[in-house]
């Protein structure tokens, strides 16, 4: 079993299942699922920026990305239907797990002048969303094969139907957020 998994099970769910006051096992928030996702709107122009950030995130994930195409065309961003401009990537049972546990204990410390998460990232219904500006952060990339820096988005779903029990998730599960003064 992975190391967060174990630290839910053992450690997380009674503390949950006491801060929250709920006897049921499956009224207690769980995590459901993790979505990056990577906006490359330059790619249209360049397209080993695009075969970049394939390895990147599949490097990142250790699943391949699903390429996004634009749905309709935009004169002004110069953009046609049918266009590559993103890729995203869902993780889901151990696979979120993993990621989870080495985004909290090696990337988010790697981040410059880092001073916490923003606790306002949480979307009202439990579900927590943060961006990154750069993929050097992560451990797994060789930064001498990064050309083009890229930004990503992850969203972390959750089961709990507000942010607070979401939030209280996330803290016993060790996201570092930000003390608001």
């Amino acid at each position: 079993m992975d190391r967060l998994k174990e630290k839910y099970v053992k450690q997380v769910v009674p503390a949950l299942k006491q801060e929250l006051g709920r006897d049921n096992l499956m009224a207690i928030p769980r995590l459901v699922k993790v979505v990056i996702s990577m906006g490359l709107g330059k790619a249209k122009e360049n397209k080993k920026i695009m075969e970049e950030a394939v390895t990147h995130l599949t490097v990142i994930s250790g699943q391949k990305p699903l390429v996004c195409r634009a749905r309709k065309s935009v004169s002004n961003f110069k953009l046609r239907e049918g266009n590559e401009i993103g890729l995203k990537v869902t993780l889901r049972r151990q696979r979120m797990f993993e990621f989870l546990d080495r985004l909290i204990s090696v990337t988010i410390p790697r981040v410059r002048d880092f001073r916490g998460l923003d606790p306002k990232g949480f979307d009202g219904r439990g579900n927590y969303n943060m961006g990154l500006t750069e993929q050097n952060v992560f451990a797994e990339i060789d930064p001498d094969s990064v050309e083009t820096v890229l930004g990503m988005n992850i969203s972390i779903a959750t089961t709990a139907g507000d942010d607070a029990s979401a939030r209280l998730l996330l803290t016993k599960l060790g996201m570092p957020f930000r003390t608001e003064n």
